[in-house]
């Protein structure tokens, strides 16, 4: 009885001690892992515009460009573009690219949608075309490098304006001829004053004879 107890506490102490190993083990590997880095997973940077404006019924470019940690062909990438509207509705589908593009045949961006981009420099941007008030909200662009699968999505919101009487351009362009104006009407009048002023000068002048000559008939 007591070998059989001696035995079994010795496999007990075994199996205690291989699990705390195991533990350990892992422990070390996770830890290993964290301080080096060692098990890095490859990811995919998008770089998108945080907001885009428009106006009303023009053409908008939607700049979405990425880097990989894997080699771009124009096989390995696939491009989605989807829309969320304002009013927080479900996401609806705006081009598609894998190989060849894929523009919408269904919905709101039928025929507003083109592509811009290049896959071999890392470009995948799309063109939106005459774009209505109803085109308001958020472009998310996603890009996959397979066997790169990993990172975030870009969003671009896109506000659409309707169009103005005067732009910034247009409103400074008018001070600055308008100030041109003014000053070359101010010059204009001071030169037309300095020459009617000597013009009816000129007459007395030649009335009025040298002072030499009025002096002498004085004294006379």
């Amino acid at each position: 009885w007591d070998r059989y107890r001696m035995a079994k506490t010795t496999t007990r102490t075994g199996q205690s001690g291989a699990v705390r190993e195991e533990l350990m083990m892992s422990v070390d590997s996770h830890l290993l892992v964290f301080v080096t880095g060692v098990r890095r997973v490859g990811g995919i940077d998008i770089y998108t515009p945080k907001e885009v404006e428009a106006v009303n019924g023009t053409d908008v470019k939607l700049k979405c460009t990425f880097t990989s940690t894997q080699p771009v062909s124009i096989q390995s990438v696939t491009v989605s573009w989807n829309f969320r509207p304002m009013n927080s509705g479900s996401d609806e589908s705006v081009f598609y690219y894998q190989d060849v593009p894929y523009p919408p045949m269904l919905g709101r961006f039928k025929g507003h949608a083109v592509w811009s981009g290049d896959i071999m420099k890392r470009d995948v941007s799309i063109t939106l075309l005459n774009v209505p008030p109803t085109f308001n909200g958020t472009y998310i662009c996603q890009v996959r490098n397979r066997p790169d699968v990993h990172g975030s999505n870009g969003e671009i919101f896109l506000r659409v304006v309707n169009k103005v009487s005067l732009s910034e351009i247009s409103i400074l362009a008018a001070a600055i001829g308008g100030s041109c104006a003014v000053i070359l009407i101010l010059l204009s009048i001071f030169v037309a004053v300095k020459f009617y002023r000597r013009k009816h000068m000129e007459p007395d002048t030649e009335l009025q004879p040298p002072e030499h000559v009025w002096k002498d008939q004085t004294v006379l």
